[in-house]
């Protein structure tokens, strides 16, 4: 066996209540990095757990939230291996929805819910308790562990890039392990090797000085109506992206990664059950769902306003409108790229009054097959469920992959225990499953046991 695992699993048993406890704590700490609320308070207490491992921690400031890097293990080991997690959550809202505190942590129906429990607070606490459970049983660390742990990723990790570019002599390693991973409706363990990119907008119409009565409107610029009609020029009914030029960037996929892409088992009957769907959008088969889910860009609406919204009527016409676009990325498109183009498409249309303001971007990422990293992965999976992963070649949603791993030049693979099918991480009522989450350190610790062990 790579590591004694019968030591190792007494360890985190004997700690249980614990470290169920250091959760708690964790989840209490509303670290929205949307609003700045909480994100120095968590950055200060990750920081101190993580020095509790022994570790050299710096906090870095930045102009958003602080990065927190960690350094620990022998200095001369023969691997090193970066882990990239977050300490930011989604905002808790609409909290109305919500069964239980979103910042309190609930047991039940065994699984603990609170905001922050599958994303990423869970997989983030897990592996610095299972460093703490390796060092208690197994001696010290067969690796160099860098842990980079950032305060923005759910709003773009608009800094970390920046930050990543001034330390690259912190985060040379072997291999990167991303921030999670889990398992889908079927049970199977999926694991991936990269991630579409993101860029997220605002845009803003502005109309009279104040909401004026309705029956202004045959003379007055409605800007509602304004932003509608030019959100109808990029997208067809039919779901088609019809912003100049978008599609033209988008680099052909090989044989290969086609072959990839249809080989990712899907259980779309479920998936359509859990989301009360009866029928993918435009009537799409199951297989070409699962085409588009990969390998298309996006562009969505995430969020519309304007005017009166509240219950009854109320005849304004509104002074200003604001929609929230998130555009998802595939090479060869890049954040600023999507910026320039839907710039210049609705200028050309004579939209040069909307405001488009830059919320956040990521380019692409991906790491070849093959790498140190996904091998270690692959049999720490085989080791703690006697699985074999689904290996996938990105991930359909974002993060900062492209600044950790593609200009940092590292492998990278996201995997882990805590995502589950409901886990419901954007939602109200986050939740994950505590058997996952004491998975979570089995999985790291042989993680960590097969990287160092593995050959080059």
């Amino acid at each position: 066996m790579p590591y004694r695992t019968k030591e190792f699993d007494e360890y985190i048993e004997q700690h249980r209540d614990r470290f169920l406890a250091e959760f708690g704590e964790f989840i209490a700490v509303p670290s929205v990095a949307a609003d700045a609320r909480g994100v120095d308070d968590m950055a200060e207490l990750v920081a101190a757990r993580l020095r509790k491992l022994g570790a050299d921690v710096t906090i870095f400031p930045t102009p958003g939230s602080p990065v927190v890097y960690a350094d620990l293990g022998p200095k001369d080991a023969a691997r090193t291996l970066m882990i990239y997690n977050h300490y930011d959550v989604q905002p808790e809202d609409p909290v109305a929805l919500w069964e239980t505190p979103p910042f309190e942590m609930a047991t039940h129906d065994g699984r603990l819910w609170g905001r922050g429990t599958s994303d990423d607070k869970g997989e983030l606490l897990s592996r610095i308790q299972a460093v703490e459970a390796w060092q208690a049983t197994q001696g010290q660390l067969p690796v160099r562990l860098k842990w980079v742990v950032e305060g923005e990723e759910e709003i773009g990790s608009v800094h970390l890039e920046e930050w990543v570019r001034a330390h690259q002599d912190l985060l040379a390693a072997d291999g990167l392990l991303w921030e999670g991973g889990g398992y889908d409706e079927a049970g199977r363990m999926q694991f991936g090797l990269g991630c579409k990119g993101i860029m997220y907008f605002e845009l803003r119409c502005k109309g009279p000085r104040i909401d004026l009565h309705s029956s202004n409107s045959p003379m007055v610029p409605n800007p509602a109506w304004r932003l509608v009609w030019a959100l109808s020029t990029l997208k067809d009914q039919d779901d088609n992206i019809t912003l100049d030029d978008y599609l033209d960037h988008v680099r052909p996929l090989t044989d290969e990664q086609w072959a990839a892409i249809d080989a990712v088992p899907m259980e779309f009957e479920k998936m359509r059950e859990n989301w009360g769907l009866d029928r993918w959008l435009n009537g799409l088969s199951d297989e070409e769902a699962r085409r588009h889910y990969f390998a298309d860009p996006t562009i969505t609406i995430c969020g519309f306003e304007s005017g009166y919204t509240g219950s009854g009527s109320k005849t304004v016409l509104p002074a200003e409108a604001m929609v929230k676009l998130d555009f998802r990325l595939v090479p060869d498109l890049t954040p600023q790229l999507a910026y320039d183009l839907l710039r210049a498409h609705l200028d050309r249309r004579g939209f040069n009054d909307i405001e488009i303001i830059k919320l956040g971007g990521e380019g692409p990422a991906s790491s070849p097959p093959g790498s140190l990293i996904e091998r270690a992965a692959v049999a720490a999976s085989i080791e703690t469920w006697e699985k074999d992963p689904i290996m996938l070649p990105w991930f359909a949603g974002s993060g900062p992959m492209y600044s950790m791993s593609t200009v940092a030049g590292i492998p990278v693979c996201f995997a882990g225990a805590t995502w589950h099918p409901d886990m419901r991480a954007h939602s109200p009522n986050e939740n994950i499953f505590i058997d996952d989450y004491f998975d979570s350190m089995r999985f790291t610790a042989s993680l960590i046991a097969h990287f160092a062990e593995a050959t080059a």
